[in-house]
C-alpha cells in the first residue's frame, strides 16, 4: 500500500502535466459527493486531485468557527450511516475509531402553533403511541403508510439508488418497480390515503423538504425516507457533522490525495476527443483524462462547459427546469442554554399546502413559514462555550425567481424568524443573542455556484428523477461525470453517497481485486 500511497502523491502532485495519462481524474468540489467518488476512484487505481473553491472542505457541508461556537452550515441530519461506514471498510478501516455518531432520540420535535408536539422517534411502539394522541384511528393507516414506506425503501433505495440510469433501457426495466410504487402519486397523496388528521399528515410527509421537494409535487417514491430512518435510525455527530467531512479527507489523505483549496474551476476543457482538463479562475489550466463534477449540475453545464458541446443539457433547457427552493438560514449563538429544546425540531406553521405553493409554485417570499430548528449542543455541548447554546434555524424559501433583494430584506426576515422562536421556543431570545449571521438564496448562488440559488439542484419531481435527472455519466460530454445533490440520485447525505457509488458502474477499475 505505501508504494501505491507514493505513486498517487507524485501523480496528483503533477496535475498540470500536460501529457496526463489514461488513469488521471479531477474532481471538481469537496463536498460528500465528491470526496466519496474521489475516495472510491483512488482504490480503483485513478490518479485523483479534488480542486475545493472554499478554503476548507465540505461544500454545503462547511463548518463556521466563531469564538468558541461550532456552527455545521448544512446537512446536520445524519442517516444510512452504512454507507459512510462503507467507505472507511473500503480503505481498511473502521469509521467508529475516528467518528462519534450519536442515534436521536425523539429523530425531531415536531411542533404545533395550537401546542401540540409529536415526538418522531425509531421505536413503532412509541410511534403509534404519539399517533395516538392526535388521532387514534389513524394508528391503524399509520401502520399500512409504514408498509408502503418499506415497499418504496426496497424497491426504490435499495434496488436503484446507485443504479447509474446511463441508457434508457435501465428506465425500462425500473417501471414494473415504479408502477409498485405509484410512483405518479404524491408523497402528500400517499400519507392522505392513510392518514386522516391534517397534523399527522404533516408530520408525515415533511421529509422531501429536507432534499429540496415540494410533498405535494415529489413522487411518492421518497416514502422511502419514512422507512429509511426506521431502518437506520437518525443520528449526528459529535462535532458536528465536519467530523464526517474531516474523516473522509484523512482517508484521501492515506490515499495520497491532494485536495486543492481557494481553486475554483472556470471551464471544463473540452477537444473533440472529451475532457481534457480543467481551467482554474487565476488561468492555471490543470490536465485530466476524466472530471468529475460534484458542483451543481445546472451550473456546471451552463457555465463550465462551452455550448457548442452541449447538444443535451441545452441552456432552453437548463432554463426550461423546475429547480427547488432555496433556503434561508439564521445561525447564532446565546449565553444560556435553553435545555427544553431538542437537537431537532420542526416548528410548523398555520399553513402547510398554500405556504408551499407560495414557495415552490408563485415563487412569493411570504411573512408567514415553517422552520426547522438545529440546537447541536443540546446532543454536544462542546459546539459552544460553557453555559451557551449553538443553533441554526432554516425556512424554505423560493429560488432567486421570487425577485427578493436580499441584501434588502436579510434583516428584516430574520427579525421575522426571531420573533416566531421567541413566541414559540425561544422565550427572551433577543436578550441572550452572542453570535448572528444568515446564508440567503443569493449566496447558494454566488457561493456556493447553485443556479438560480436552489439550494437541491432540480426539485425531485418523477420526470426529473432517476433517467431524467442529470445523468451521472455526461449525456454530452466524454469524460464528463457528476455526482451529488443535483444528479441521480438526488439530494441528501444518502443521496450524495449513493451517486458516488453509481460511477462505480460507469467508470472501469484499473487494479484487479
Amino acid at each position: 500500500m505505501d508504494a501505491q500511497v507514493d505513486r498517487f502523491k507524485i501523480a496528483s502532485l503533477n496535475a498540470d502535466d500536460p501529457h496526463p495519462s489514461k488513469s488521471r481524474v479531477i474532481v471538481i468540489g469537496s463536498g460528500f459527493g465528491g470526496l466519496a467518488a474521489a475516495i472510491r476512484l483512488s482504490l480503483k487505481g485513478y490518479e485523483v486531485t479534488v480542486l475545493e473553491k472554499l478554503d476548507t472542505p465540505g461544500g454545503r457541508a462547511y463548518v463556521y468557527r466563531r469564538n468558541g461556537y461550532v456552527f455545521d452550515a448544512g446537512p446536520t441530519i445524519i442517516t444510512a450511516p452504512f454507507l459512510l461506514e462503507e467507505l472507511w471498510e473500503m480503505c481498511g478501516k473502521k469509521m467508529s475509531d475516528e467518528v462519534d455518531l450519536r442515534l436521536m432520540n425523539p429523530f425531531y420535535q415536531v411542533r404545533f402553533l395550537n401546542g401540540r408536539v409529536f415526538n418522531y422517534t425509531g421505536d413503532r411502539t412509541e410511534m403509534e403511541q404519539e399517533i395516538n394522541k392526535f388521532s387514534p384511528k389513524d394508528v391503524e393507516g399509520y401502520r399500512r403508510f409504514l408498509k408502503e414506506a418499506e415497499k418504496c425503501y426496497r424497491l426504490g433505495f435499495e434496488d436503484l439508488s446507485a443504479i447509474a440510469f446511463t441508457k434508457l433501457w435501465t428506465l425500462i426495466k425500473t417501471l414494473p418497480n415504479m408502477y409498485k410504487m405509484r410512483a405518479w402519486e404524491s408523497i402528500y397523496t400517499l400519507v392522505a390515503r392513510h392518514i386522516k388528521d391534517p397534523q399527522l399528515r404533516e408530520v408525515m410527509s415533511f421529509h422531501p423538504l429536507l432534499i429540496g421537494g415540494n410533498p405535494f409535487s415529489v413522487t411518492a417514491v421518497y416514502a422511502l425516507i419514512n422507512a429509511l430512518e426506521q431502518k437506520g435510525g437518525v443520528h449526528s455527530v459529535m462535532g458536528g457533522t465536519g467530523e464526517l467531512i474531516k474523516g473522509m479527507v484523512k482517508l484521501l489523505d492515506g490515499l495520497g490525495v491532494r485536495i486543492r483549496y481557494d481553486s475554483e474551476v472556470k471551464k471544463i476543457n473540452i477537444n473533440e476527443h472529451g475532457v481534457t482538463g480543467v481551467t482554474l479562475a487565476d488561468g492555471k489550466v490543470l490536465y485530466a483524462d476524466k472530471v468529475v463534477s460534484n458542483a451543481d449540475s445546472a451550473w456546471t453545464y451552463k457555465n463550465l462547459v462551452d455550448v457548442k458541446y452541449r447538444k443535451h443539457w441545452t441552456d432552453r433547457k437548463i432554463a426550461r427546469g423546475k429547480y427547488s427552493m432555496s433556503l434561508f438560514v439564521w445561525y447564532f449563538g446565546t449565553n444560556k442554554r435553553y435545555e427544553e429544546v431538542t437537537h431537532h425540531t420542526m416548528l410548523m406553521g398555520n399553513r402547510y399546502e398554500s405556504l408551499l405553493k407560495d414557495i415552490f409554485k408563485k415563487h412569493h417570499l411570504p411573512k408567514d413559514f415553517s422552520l426547522y430548528l438545529h440546537r447541536p449542543t443540546a446532543t454536544d455541548p462542546s459546539m459552544a462555550p460553557d453555559g451557551h447554546d449553538t443553533f441554526y434555524v432554516l425556512s424554505p424559501v423560493s429560488h432567486l425567481d421570487s425577485g427578493t433583494d436580499w441584501s434588502e430584506q436579510v434583516e428584516t426576515y430574520r427579525q421575522s424568524v426571531q420573533k416566531m422562536l421567541e413566541d414559540t421556543i425561544l422565550p427572551n431570545l433577543g436578550e441572550h443573542l452572542t453570535e448572528s449571521f444568515c446564508t440567503t438564496p443569493q449566496d447558494f448562488q454566488d457561493r456556493l455556484l447553485s443556479y438560480k440559488g436552489a439550494a437541491f439542484g432540480l426539485e425531485p419531481l418523477l420526470l426529473q428523477s432517476a433517467w431524467f435527472r442529470p445523468h451521472n455519466i455526461s449525456e454530452d460530454v466524454e469524460g464528463l461525470y457528476m455526482v451529488g445533490a443535483s444528479t441521480h440520485p438526488g439530494a441528501g447525505i444518502p443521496g450524495v453517497l449513493s451517486s458516488a457509488k453509481a460511477l462505480d458502474s460507469v467508470i472501469p477499475s484499473l487494479v484487479k481485486r
